[in-house]
């Protein structure tokens, strides 16, 4: 497993992702089983959100990580609805408990909304000074959005970033490592996985005795500072997710990816899901 330094803490490059977790009751136990089966292969960043089920998936964590807590690298996210002054430090509160943990690692604006930015950081720095959080960050922000909150204190943003959307690469990505500033990749398979039937994902994976999945997650893990948030709940997903980080893509197979999937030559507005 590789890692990056993320809040200052080494997390693997690979993480767990929670989104859609949480909604069918009766697929609860394989998800909490899913996530205990990727920390203890290794996957110990866990990410999550206020927003996924309305709380369903925090609640799923929270099951999944007791007991383990101290294995666990826990991100979560708030509404925008939630990001002023007295709605943070409620929000956060509510993500706690449904948790089960007295600290959240890294807390995260899931987007932009109607509260100014410093408000909303105002409302963190305070969640640190209480022990509540240990950092901050943010999500679905825009080089422009990164510039306008001007803060050095951000921990990372969480974007979308895939072999078929590399808009970030232009400007976003590149300013993110000036800084350093870790970026954590959610839908690296594309949202539904839709992306892992194209050819050229499958020659590559056939190559190298893989799967197209671990494929991209080789391609979006493949250069510094880049943190894949994959979901997976069945046994076999989980293994191959943990094993994807020890695929080293060629020089011959990033091209044939630069080929299917070019790189950007100009800005594009940032792909959100």
């Amino acid at each position: 497993m590789r890692y990056v330094n993320l809040a200052g803490t080494q997390v693997p490059t690979i993480g767990q992702g929670t989104w859609y977790m949480g909604e069918d009751p009766s697929r609860k136990a394989a998800e909490v089983a899913a996530l205990q089966q990727g920390i203890e292969l290794g996957l110990t960043l866990v990410d999550t959100a206020e927003m996924y089920a309305e709380g369903g998936a925090e609640q799923v964590v929270g099951q999944a990580i007791a007991g383990r807590r101290d294995q666990v690298f826990l991100v979560s996210k708030v509404y925008p609805h939630n990001a002023s002054r007295r709605g943070v430090p409620a929000a956060c509160e509510r993500s706690l408990q449904r948790l089960g943990t007295d600290c959240i690692d890294l807390y995260l604006l899931h987007w932009r909304g109607q509260y100014p930015l410093e408000e909303t950081v105002e409302a963190f720095e305070r969640l640190i000074e209480q022990g509540k959080i240990r950092r901050w960050g943010v999500s679905n922000f825009d080089l422009d959005d990164m510039r306008e909150l001007g803060n050095p204190a951000c921990a990372t943003n969480q974007v979308l970033y895939n072999p078929a959307e590399r808009g970030i690469e232009f400007d976003l990505l590149p300013w993110s490592r000036k800084q350093p500033m870790p970026t954590m990749a959610y839908c690296p398979l594309a949202q539904a996985g839709r992306l892992l039937h194209h050819p050229v994902l499958g020659q590559i994976a056939e190559r190298h005795g893989a799967t197209p999945a671990q494929v991209s997650l080789a391609w979006v893990t493949r250069g510094e500072g880049v943190i894949a948030i994959p979901k997976a709940v069945s046994p076999e997903h989980v293994q191959l997710n943990a094993q994807a980080a020890e695929l080293v893509l060629s020089d011959a197979d990033l091209q044939a990816l630069d080929h299917a999937f070019p790189a950007p030559t100009r800005k594009q507005r940032l792909a959100m899901v």
